[in-house]
């Protein structure tokens, strides 16, 4: 039996999207004032959903703040360009091993899934964050495939082609770890708005943002 998926008040209106996989944010340090970021975003819309900020913590269990299996929780996996032009067919979700080659059996890696984790950073911040924690190697990885550009557009540089935002990789993933299409767009909807206000305010991260997986 898998473990039920964290329950997190987050003193926000109960209109919170229920989602079905918890999603567990680990957001580094340097992260965390971006104007343009996106993790809060996703906790203020995902009623199932948690952010943490830090660098490491002991596993799975500490940074969720309660009781959890690895054996059923993802991870959204940096992912390298190859193998997200290699799983252009798969859909928004590839599943993959510890080599990063795709899984035979795509159904069988998602069945029984808790929760995913996200790491939210740029490319080398999410590259340490992956590093630190050696505890996400034992979850299974996945690897978000965009049909398309950012909604950042120019507002925020990505170092590759097909990056996308936190909020971005997730709604793809809960698309289809849930195949409920409504979850990614009730998700998008606060991102098209924040960037339409950066926007028409003249906002824009100043900074070369080289984040890789997302």
């Amino acid at each position: 039996m898998r473990d039920a998926p964290p329950r997190v008040d987050n003193g926000v209106a109960a209109n919170k999207v229920p989602n079905k996989i918890a999603v567990l944010i680990l957001q580094h340090p340097q992260e965390q004032d971006r104007v343009l970021g996106t993790a809060r975003l996703i906790t203020d819309t995902l009623e199932n959903s948690r952010v943490v900020i830090g660098l490491s913590w002991r596993n799975l269990g500490h940074a969720l703040g309660a009781p959890a299996e690895p054996r059923h929780w993802g991870v959204l996996y940096l992912g390298s360009a190859q193998m997200r032009d290699l799983a252009r067919s798969s859909g928004p979700l590839l599943a993959v091993d510890r080599k990063g080659a795709p899984l035979a059996d795509q159904a069988a890696a998602r069945a029984g899934l808790a929760g995913v984790v996200a790491l939210d950073g740029n490319w080398a911040q999410a590259k340490a964050l992956w590093w630190r924690n050696a505890w996400l190697t034992r979850l299974r990885r996945f690897v978000v495939v965009p049909s398309g550009p950012s909604l950042y557009g120019d507002l925020r540089r990505e170092a590759r082609a097909g990056a996308v935002s936190t909020l971005e990789a997730v709604a793809l993933a809960l698309t289809a770890l849930e195949d409920d299409p409504t979850v990614a767009e009730q998700l998008l909807q606060p991102f098209r708005e924040l960037i339409a206000a950066a926007r028409k305010a003249g906002i824009r991260d100043s900074k070369r943002d080289r984040r890789g997986r997302r």
